[in-house]
């Protein structure tokens, strides 16, 4: 629970900072959901308003940390106060990046367009998509509500957005080597399936924060991995 201080000033600094990583998280939210929808109708004009909307987002990340560091230089913050402010900058940073990755995604959309690019066998990069939209709507909550057992409920269901990644990867790989002139359509793939793999990473590191600002400690529990495309040799 929130405290008011004795300056009420030092609170609608807080509140300014909440507030931008809000806008800047919902923007996120948006630009990914957005990118995941394009890959699916295809819409060039569409996808190109993805592109150019993560500029958005990189003005709101640079706001986010000029208000933090100027609570940090001038109200120094202690105990909770510094901790809440310390969590807005690194999660910041990360919705940040995960608009990055809606772009680059965007970008690879627009090129398999570009090629008619048609569904391979196996391979469901909207279902990956939607499930990790699912994962950075419930992270969000998480930290709006500060419920740090949602955080960890969104932590743990990484491992399925793992499983799905070593699956396509192994599907496209398949499918390029049975036609060598699937392989531009199939690099594409991979890497679009990487970063949507990326992004669900980054939202299990928002969850990890959102409960170190609740309990003021780190999960002390290994984060559950399934991703083997590291390790996995496709047949």
């Amino acid at each position: 629970m929130e405290t008011k201080h004795i300056l009420s000033s030092f609170d609608d600094d807080l509140n300014k900072l909440n507030n931008s990583l809000l806008k800047l998280g919902n923007g996120a939210l948006d630009q990914f959901e957005k990118c995941i929808n394009n890959f699916g109708t295809q819409n060039l004009e569409d996808i190109e308003k993805v592109v150019r909307a993560d500029k958005v987002l990189d003005d709101l990340d640079d706001k986010v940390q000029k208000y933090g560091f100027e609570i940090i230089a001038l109200r120094a913050p202690q105990a909770a106060d510094l901790r809440r402010v310390i969590v807005a900058l690194k999660i910041a940073t990360i919705f940040e990046r995960i608009g990055d990755y809606s772009r680059n995604i965007s970008n690879r959309t627009k090129l398999l367009v570009e090629m008619k690019y048609t569904d391979l066998p196996g391979v469901n990069i909207g279902k990956m998509g939607q499930k990790t939209q699912t994962m950075l709507e419930d992270v969000l909550e998480s930290y709006v509500n500060q419920d740090d057992k949602l955080a960890v409920k969104v932590r743990n269901s990484d491992v399925r957005i793992d499983k799905m990644h070593t699956q396509y990867y192994l599907e496209i790989v398949a499918s390029m080597q049975r036609s060598k002139n699937l392989a531009p359509i199939g690099a594409h793939l991979l890497f679009i399936a990487k970063n949507i793999e990326r992004v669900a990473d980054y939202v299990t590191d928002i969850a990890e924060q959102v409960y170190f600002l609740v309990n003021g400690k780190v999960l002390s529990d290994v984060r559950p991995k399934a991703d083997e495309t590291s390790t996995r040799i496709p047949d």
